[in-house]
């Protein structure tokens, strides 16, 4: 062979170079267009935010037996949208056998249907908690009262008390779960 052809055979063609050219161009536009793409559906998980799982609700102090209602805003990270979620609580504070404080905050959510419960509103129920919806009843504890429509009991806020008698609330639970 040789040297000319030997030549012939490294060399890239005109065609091979433009197919080359085209190609890696083509790649970095591919990647600039789709880099900022991953970014903006990753951001969010990579993103290191302090987690509010509590949110204060005030001084227990404010709290008897009678459960009393309480309306507050819990913060909500969706993704790439925060914003304040209106929930609300029925708080009562009582002692227990053992004449230790305890709190009590029920999520106002009938299991029935979803509807809202009331305290006290019913003047054939008093001291119960009645769903307009479907008359469901619950006890001044959240139990659901035996022949009603609702099938449990309502939901259970996490809570927590400082040092200084502020009170916290959580997320609504089932009361399998506390």
């Amino acid at each position: 062979m040789s040297e000319n052809d030997q030549q012939k055979t490294n060399d890239v063609s005109r065609r091979q170079f433009l197919n080359y050219t085209l190609m890696g161009v083509g790649g970095f536009l591919v990647a600039g267009t789709i880099t900022p793409m991953l970014r903006f559906a990753i951001d969010p998980v990579l993103k290191v935010d302090e987690e509010t799982d509590m949110v204060a609700i005030g001084d227990i102090s404010k709290y008897g037996p009678e459960p009393t209602r309480e309306d507050f805003q819990f913060p909500v990270k969706d993704g790439w949208a925060e914003y304040e979620l209106p929930q609300t609580a029925w708080i009562s504070v009582f002692e227990n056998d053992k004449g230790e404080r305890e709190v009590l905050a029920l999520s106002p959510i009938c299991k029935h249907l979803g509807c809202t419960v009331q305290w006290d509103t019913h003047e054939d129920y008093p001291e119960h908690f009645y769903c307009p919806c479907h008359d469901g009843l619950y006890t001044k504890d959240g139990i659901n009262v035996p022949g009603t429509p609702p099938t449990a009991p309502l939901d259970v806020y996490q809570y927590k008390v400082d040092d200084k008698g502020t009170l916290y609330l959580g997320k609504a639970v089932p009361r399998e779960e506390l």
